[in-house]
């Protein structure tokens, strides 16, 4: 079975949002059965890069989705969107300079991370949008 399976339960009713997390598990899913078959460090670090570089850019994205609909807990969520980017960062560090390889408890913690972060943080983040978007069109 895969550990990195989108399903319903992960949809937070922001379509731009939903196809990113989609993308995310998708790309998480072939870094993790790229590990399983054994494909050589170059091809692990090189998918590493490809998944880091898109959560830095859906972070982004969020981020500035909050921003226009003046979410209160922005701080706080973008710390948590910093945390984990500065422990990617640190892995594919240690990924270049052939300290570590990508290993299943990596895996895992990206699996839950993900699992947590858009069950609870980002579901809140679609509700205030939806909140805020129906309140200026019923204002409009």
């Amino acid at each position: 079975m895969a550990l990195f399976t989108w399903n319903p339960e992960y949809v937070v009713g922001n379509g731009l949002i939903d196809a990113e997390h989609k993308t995310l598990f998708e790309l998480a899913d072939r870094l993790h059965c790229a590990m399983l078959s054994g494909q050589p460090k170059t091809v692990l670090s090189g998918l590493f890069v490809q998944l880091a570089d898109y959560i830095r850019r859906h972070f982004s994205h969020e981020e500035m989705l909050m921003a226009k609909h003046d979410y209160p807990l922005l701080p706080d969520h973008s710390e948590m969107h910093r945390l984990l980017m500065m422990k990617l960062s640190k892995l594919q560090d240690d990924l270049n300079g052939g300290k570590v390889t990508v290993t299943m408890g990596t895996m895992e913690f990206l699996r839950d991370w993900l699992h947590h972060h858009i069950g609870k943080t980002d579901r809140l983040l679609a509700n205030h949008v939806r909140k805020a978007q129906m309140t200026r069109s019923l204002s409009a």
